[in-house]
């Protein structure tokens, strides 16, 4: 897929950051519908690649260094149409935290059993897959 959708809006990245036994969430303070808790997101910007978004936007948002490891899939986004992909990354640096108050109200790490108390609807299979496995329950 491209960088961009359909409607010509840019693609969104989000990093699947797991440190600890545990994955980070990010709670927006506009929520996109029912999404209130995702994983730290944005837009490809020009001549970006996804994985490059991914570990960015991470870092803008919450000040956390990160790595890329693998991607994990795309999609268009059954709630926002958007263009999705999904990064695996792992902790380089720094320490967690609300890094981006006019985006972010706060962030949490949680645990594999606890993702459905703040994500109420499935998971895109194949982060719930890469979840499942390096999260063993």
């Amino acid at each position: 897929m491209g960088q961009r959708n359909a409607e010509g809006r840019p693609a969104i990245a989000a990093a699947v950051v797991v440190h600890e036994g545990r994955v980070l969430l990010v709670r927006r303070r506009v929520s996109e519908g029912r999404l209130s808790w995702q994983f730290p997101a944005g837009e490809v910007e020009p001549g970006e690649v996804r994985e490059e978004a991914a570990v960015r936007e991470t870092r803008e948002e919450t000040g956390l260094t990160v790595k890329a490891l693998k991607l994990i899939g795309e999609r268009v986004h059954p709630d926002t149409g958007r263009l999705m992909s999904y990064t695996a990354c792992e902790v380089a640096g720094g320490h967690a935290h609300v890094a981006d108050t006019d985006e972010l109200a706060e962030l949490v790490w949680v645990a594999l059993a606890e993702i459905s108390g703040y994500i109420p609807y499935r998971l895109f299979e194949p982060v719930q897959e890469h979840l499942d496995v390096v999260l063993e329950r």
